[in-house]
């Protein structure tokens, strides 16, 4: 009766070292392990449910950065009322309604994905099709909304260029 080997017992892997693996694919690990390397970006095929995560990081970021924004706006508020009009003459600037109309299609996108997460730990949509169309849906969702937001900020002459 064999004894079958635990997934990486050291004695039974190909390492670098040992000539069996050629490809360098493999790492040995601290604990003596021998581990396959992670894949790259490089070696997965690019598909949606990939850029709607990436995405997600990169909208958490910008909505970290985007609190400074609202900080300073509160910052602005206390320091009377020759800051604040600074301030607002800065943010309703071009330049400035642009940062605003980026923040907004970062936090509506983080906001859809935030809900196509909560789909899918409810066990639902998990298949690849599924999956692919609920990311499809959260960014151009995402998107269509921070638009919808402006139209309408624009149309009821509260912004203006």
């Amino acid at each position: 009766m064999s004894i079958s080997p635990l997934p990486g017992d050291a004695s039974h892997d190909p390492t670098p070292n040992s000539g069996q693996d050629q490809t360098g694919r493999f790492v040995r690990q601290p604990n003596g392990r021998v581990r396959p390397l992670s894949p790259h970006l490089q070696v997965w095929r690019w598909h949606v449910t990939m850029l709607a995560s990436i995405l997600n990081r990169i909208t958490g970021g910008a909505l970290s950065v985007g609190a400074l924004f609202v900080a300073a706006w509160l910052a602005a508020l206390a320091f009377g009322p020759d800051a604040y009009a600074t301030y607002t003459a800065w943010m309703g600037s071009p330049l400035g309604l642009l940062v605003w109309f980026g923040l907004t299609v970062a936090l509506c996108i983080h906001l859809a994905g935030g809900v196509r997460h909560l789909i899918w730990d409810a066990g639902e949509g998990l298949t690849p099709k599924t999956a692919d169309v609920l990311s499809w849906l959260s960014i151009v969702g995402g998107v269509a909304l921070a638009v919808l937001v402006w139209v309408l900020l624009f149309t009821s002459g509260r912004v203006v260029l």
